[in-house]
């Protein structure tokens, strides 16, 4: 059982024990879920409501109410866990697994693989990731392992690509600005268009020769395909990216790596920076174009 302890400081003196956990950052959905489905609040040791007046030298702890199981089936799927603790996990996925069931994929994806490796570890638990990623994007999955993490996680994460582009583009910081909708009646397909949302993609470029440019991308705005879009729409589809004009030969999915996520840990606030390796497929194309992959990923 999880314990989240909180003292009470001389500016929160006579403040409503529920205020006073909003101001420590638990949503009011988390203390719900602590005061009708957990064990309650205690201020030092003895049950308290939420309408209860903290004092200075008060300790409010509370225990973290029981999650609702991931309805999936466990199957053994290939993944790497970059970090984990009691809070977080970060998930290396491979290119070729979606990140969660759907019509098209309904089993054998990182949902099904991660309730397979809490198995094997005689656990259960929920699988919530704050990111998705394109089924043959490859790369890292910041996961929340409860409702108290998830909020925290979501406000605070940010994430660095590594993408291989066709054609080459001028060494340095560059940036697309144009907004985003579908295309046309397509389902998947994403295209820039007046009426569509906001966008903005920035990026680096670490590397390039006549026939490709090696970037470092952040997606401002977190649109499907964004990164995919914005760069065909300069001129520059990732490579292998047959959906938006790229060609596969010299790789065989989109040239697209979430390679860094860095959060603020939901407990302490300390920035935490995970980074994962470039996959081979990508570091095979790099060779073969001449170009270099990146070393240490900065924020």
């Amino acid at each position: 059982m999880l314990l989240l302890t909180y003292p009470v400081a001389a500016a929160d003196a006579g403040t409503r024990l529920g205020i006073f956990l909003r101001r420590q950052g638990l949503t009011a959905g988390f203390i719900k879920a602590v005061k009708y489905h957990g064990n309650g609040f205690f201020l030092d040791g003895r049950p308290a409501y939420t309408d209860a007046l903290v004092q200075p030298g008060q300790t409010v702890t509370l225990a973290l109410p029981p999650e609702k199981q991931t309805d999936v089936i466990p199957q053994p799927v290939p993944f790497t866990i970059c970090y984990q603790d009691d809070f977080t996990a970060v998930l290396d996925k491979p290119a070729g697994i979606a990140v969660h069931p759907t019509l098209n994929y309904p089993d054998h994806t990182l949902a099904n693989g991660w309730l397979y490796y809490l198995a094997s570890q005689g656990e259960t638990g929920v699988f919530r990731p704050v990111n998705r990623i394109d089924k043959n994007t490859s790369g890292l999955v910041l996961c929340a392992k409860n409702s108290f993490a998830a909020p925290a996680l979501a406000a605070s994460a940010h994430k660095r690509y590594v993408a291989i582009a066709e054609g080459a583009l001028p060494l340095g910081p560059g940036e697309v600005n144009a907004p985003l909708g579908r295309q046309g009646d397509s389902i998947i397909g994403r295209c820039v268009c007046p009426d569509g949302k906001p966008s903005l993609t920035r990026y680096r470029v670490l590397g390039a020769t006549p026939t490709a440019s090696l970037l470092l991308c952040e997606t401002v705005t977190g649109r499907t395909h964004q990164i995919r879009v914005h760069l065909a729409h300069i001129g520059h589809p990732l490579a292998g990216d047959t959906l938006y004009g790229g060609h596969v030969n010299a790789i065989a999915r989109h040239a697209l790596h979430c390679a860094a996520i860095r959060f603020a840990h939901p407990l302490t606030g300390a920035q935490t920076t995970v980074t994962a390796p470039l996959p081979g497929d990508m570091v095979a194309l790099c060779a073969a174009w001449g170009l270099v992959p990146p070393g240490k990923i900065e924020f």
